[in-house]
């Protein structure tokens, strides 16, 4: 079921411990997970509660990885009061301008708000990732598992298990490889949803990062796809060549043919997995607008897989999951 906005219990008498009482308290937004959001209004000042049930939410890897951002230079906000046990955490607030509504009123921005992503990433891709989980090959089988799990089953349509984990350990091993190689931190969300524009800050700084709790220790390539093929609008084909071209140059790539093809296998893996997630938050957990965005993650999915890397995975796909499976599954949804 949908996260249902009204704060926990709880809520007025952590605030009143930390300094808040009395302060109002604004639904503000839930998301994928279990987590909830509120802006907590006191007078002039404002911040925001996130409440993260700790029965279903672990937080503790959210506030070390702002943490170790926040001591590289980058935006995350700062955790102003922490409650773990109750699941509580009241953070600094980062305002309203969340960049995918305002590219969409302002779409002059659109360029600018993408250069300043590409360099956030590319700066952070110059210093070794912290002490987090590798996201290795047992990490991203389990997510592509997802599509298996639950896409296929939804549609009725039997699962050749074995053959579907034998395509994809033939595509992936070069990203594996440079991946042990040379880790990054991979914060695996991070797309126009979970970036603030912070107009008030300068150079890396304008822009705020959400949503990093299930960073990984991954190829550079994964949050590239994240930003670039997003589930949630259209990214121009154009400004996708040009936003990894400058991600390219800044960080000195020199096989760019080599990390295009780990860009399109990590697509393809992510495009996949979400397919699998939206379905699942659907047919589980009853929450709407997200199958609906199937057919733009098909559209990219289609593109990752005409790539020579991923000839294996195409080759099940299209043993297995007929054009009438695909996106054409879901387009009236997306009308």
């Amino acid at each position: 079921m949908a996260a249902v906005m009204v704060p926990p219990e709880s809520a007025p008498a952590f605030l009143a411990a930390n300094g808040w009482a009395g302060a109002a308290i604004v639904p503000l937004a839930g998301d994928a997970s279990f987590r909830r959001y509120f802006r907590v209004v006191d007078g002039a000042r404002t911040a925001v509660l996130m409440d993260a049930p700790p029965d279903k939410e672990d937080s503790r890897p959210f506030l070390a990885i702002a943490d170790h951002l926040v001591a590289l230079g980058f935006s995350a906000p700062r955790a102003l009061a922490v409650d773990l046990d109750r699941g509580l955490i009241l953070l600094e607030d980062f305002g309203d301008q969340l960049v995918n509504p305002l590219m969409a009123r302002r779409p002059e921005l659109e360029r600018p708000i993408y250069e300043a992503a590409i360099d956030v990433q590319a700066a952070l891709h110059d210093h070794r990732p912290p002490t987090v989980p590798a996201y290795g090959r047992s990490e991203l089988l389990r997510e592509v598992n997802l599509f298996t799990e639950w896409y296929l089953p939804a549609l009725g349509t039997p699962v050749d298990q074995a053959g579907w984990e034998a395509a994809w350990d033939a595509a992936w091993g070069g990203v594996l490889a440079e991946t042990a190689a040379s880790p990054v931190l991979v914060l695996r969300d991070y797309h126009a949803d979970n970036l603030m524009l912070l107009p008030e800050r300068e150079g890396l700084r304008r822009l705020g990062l959400l949503d990093f709790q299930d960073a990984l220790a991954g190829h550079p390539a994964y949050d590239l796809v994240s930003l670039l093929q997003d589930a949630r609008r259209d990214v121009p084909a154009e400004l996708e060549a040009a936003m990894l071209d400058r991600y390219a140059t800044a960080r000195g790539v020199v096989d760019r043919a080599g990390f295009r093809a780990a860009y399109e296998v990590l697509g393809a893996q992510r495009n996949t997995k979400i397919l699998g997630i939206f379905t699942r938050l659907r047919k589980r957990d009853g929450k709407q607008g997200y199958v609906e965005r199937h057919p733009r993650i098909w559209g990219y999915l289609e593109r990752n897989l005409r790539h020579p890397s991923l000839e294996p995975v195409r080759a099940w796909f299209d043993a297995n999951v007929p054009d009438a499976l695909r996106a054409a599954s879901w387009q009236r949804l997306a009308a």
